[in-house]
């Protein structure tokens, strides 16, 4: 039984390993600089906030990049999310300006939200990512919603609903994730277990061990995944989306992950050891193990490497500039973009 089992394992290695190498170099340098972004980006935000130039609850990626990017790497165009209170990642890997993120985050009128949403409302609809969420879960059943609606539009797209290990706690979750197996809607519900439910540690809000175990209880494939292995969540992601399009209904993924900054900036973290964070640092750094992936198969060089964290931090800096250079709504704007306008009479959302 323990050849067998080992053979078995043996086989799905060599099938993961054939899929990473079917992927192309411009789409795994496109992983790697989109992981470099969401860190650079976030890293400049804490840097800001620190400043008092970011005002308000700031929540960041820092750590979980290979989830948001592993995820949309295994979309298309057409294809929605919808985010967190921790979304800035989300909103990049799905093709968000980086100047309309900044913009956004100083609350001013060239951000992505125009200046009104924030930090935790942050979204891009001609993107895909129909919003951030404030509301632990909120974003749940709006993606149900968009996945309920191309099915009857009868289009072969999916959405993706991004929560925490805490959001499978709430009723959001439950009454969603139903309905959706139900209806086999086309919906991929990604579980970021970061370990901590702001400073509860998972173990503790739930007795089960894994969070892709509740995808039993609604007849759904349940799958847990390296969150820190961007090529993992990609070939998890694809699989899931496949069976979406297919018709046979959502999948539960399960991305075990971890955050290397607080829940919002200024968070004592007095709740987990500096022993642990250091830990997760130096060896579950997700851009590392990506970059040593890289070099090892001689997909890049150093340098090339090298030129995109250049690249982009040249990218962040602009950004920073625009968005510090940009206007504030003007206060006659404070009831504009609020109610969605109505088409005949009728309020209708369009995809384009």
């Amino acid at each position: 039984m323990q050849i067998m089992a080992k053979l078995k394992r043996s086989k799905i290695r060599n099938i993961v390993m054939a899929q990473r190498e079917e992927l192309s170099k411009d789409k795994l340098m496109w992983m790697y600089e989109t992981m470099v972004k969401i860190r650079l980006h976030e890293n400049k935000a804490a840097e800001l906030f620190a400043q008092g130039k970011i005002k308000g609850f700031v929540h960041l990626y820092v750590g979980e990049e290979a989830v948001a990017t592993g995820v949309m790497a295994a979309l298309k165009p057409g294809d929605v999310i919808t985010g967190t209170h921790r979304s800035h990642g989300h909103y990049i890997a799905k093709g968000g300006d980086l100047k309309a993120s900044f913009a956004e985050l100083f609350g001013k009128r060239t951000g992505s939200n125009r200046g009104k949403g924030g930090s935790m409302h942050i979204a891009n609809p001609s993107i895909g990512m129909l919003g951030a969420n404030g509301m632990v879960g909120g974003g749940i059943p709006h993606a149900v919603g968009a996945a309920l609606a191309f099915k009857l539009l009868g289009r072969d797209n999916v959405a993706v609903a991004f929560f925490g290990e805490g959001g499978s706690n709430q009723q959001n979750f439950h009454e969603a994730i139903n309905l959706a197996a139900i209806w086999k809607l086309p919906v991929v519900f990604v579980c970021e277990n970061n370990l901590y439910q702001i400073s509860l540690h998972y173990s503790k809000q739930q007795l089960i061990t894994s969070v892709a175990e509740r995808g039993k209880a609604y007849g759904i494939p349940g799958v847990s995944v390296d969150g820190q292995d961007v090529l993992a969540v990609y070939e998890t992601t694809k699989e899931a989306v496949d069976r979406a399009r297919r018709g046979e209904g959502p999948t539960l993924i399960e991305a075990k992950t971890y955050r290397f900054r607080g829940h919002f900036e200024g968070d004592p973290q007095i709740y987990r050891s500096k022993d642990e964070l250091e830990w997760w640092m130096n060896n579950k750094d997700p851009i590392k193990l990506f970059e040593k992936y890289l070099l090892e198969r001689s997909i890049a060089t150093r340098e090339e490497l090298d030129a995109v964290w250049k690249r982009v931090s040249n990218e962040v800096e602009e950004a920073v500039k625009f968005a510090e250079d940009s206007p504030y709504p003007e206060p006659e704007e404070l009831y504009e973009d609020v109610f969605a306008k109505p088409t005949n009479g009728v309020l209708v959302w369009r995809w384009e």
